[in-house]
């Protein structure tokens, strides 16, 4: 038992080491500016738009039901993140922990409520690259894995503007794809997309 306390003791610490160096130590000017931007949601709204006509334009009904499964992933991850984590593990963010707060660079004019493991962040939006990965894998290859360079760039951000630790990301990371991929799986089987000179898809 305390061997198991000790273990965690050492993750712990090691996790706020890890956030000292993203925070204050591995720092530019340009991704001090970069970093509170792509982390922003409204920032994002006009890929969704372009998301959600894409997938009208293309593919009509399905796409509809892609854009409807798409935001179900988004609740989902969300959702499991507050509920079942957040509130369990009822973790501080760094810069609400009296330990950490002095000495943090907080890039933003507040510190969210809320607790920090995990980061819905990036629960949401590797969620989001791993359902448009699978989804489109086969429509557009060479560019269906951009999502997940755009999931982890927001999920650095996290960490690098002050309001979660290194592993309140990567374990929302890990719990998007989980979530991504299910919530992929059931609309491959269900509809399936089609390429567009109408060879079919084979569901995943």
């Amino acid at each position: 038992m305390f061997s198991f306390l000790g273990i965690l003791q050492q993750i712990d610490q090691g996790d706020r080491q890890l956030f000292v160096k993203i925070n204050q130590e591995w720092i530019n000017p340009f991704f001090d500016m970069l970093m509170p931007f792509v982390r922003t949601s409204n920032h994002w709204m006009p890929l969704y738009l372009f998301l959600l006509v894409f997938a009208l334009v293309n593919y009509k009904g399905k796409g509809a039901w892609w854009f409807v499964s798409f935001i179900s992933t988004i609740a989902l991850t969300d959702m499991t993140g507050t509920y079942l984590l957040k509130h369990n593990f009822q973790r501080l963010r760094p810069c609400n922990d009296p330990d950490m707060i002095l000495q943090l660079r907080l890039l933003i004019n507040r510190c969210a409520g809320g607790y920090s493991f995990i980061s819905n962040h990036a629960a949401n939006h590797f969620g989001m690259a791993t359902f448009f990965y699978f989804t489109f894998r086969q429509v557009i290859p060479r560019w269906a894995w951009i999502g997940f360079a755009w999931a982890a760039l927001i999920a650095y951000s996290q960490v690098y503007i002050g309001v979660h630790y290194p592993l309140d990301v990567v374990a929302g990371g890990i719990l998007g794809i989980l979530i991504g991929r299910l919530t992929s799986s059931a609309f491959n089987k269900r509809f399936g997309f089609t390429i567009f000179d109408n060879q079919p898809i084979a569901a995943s």
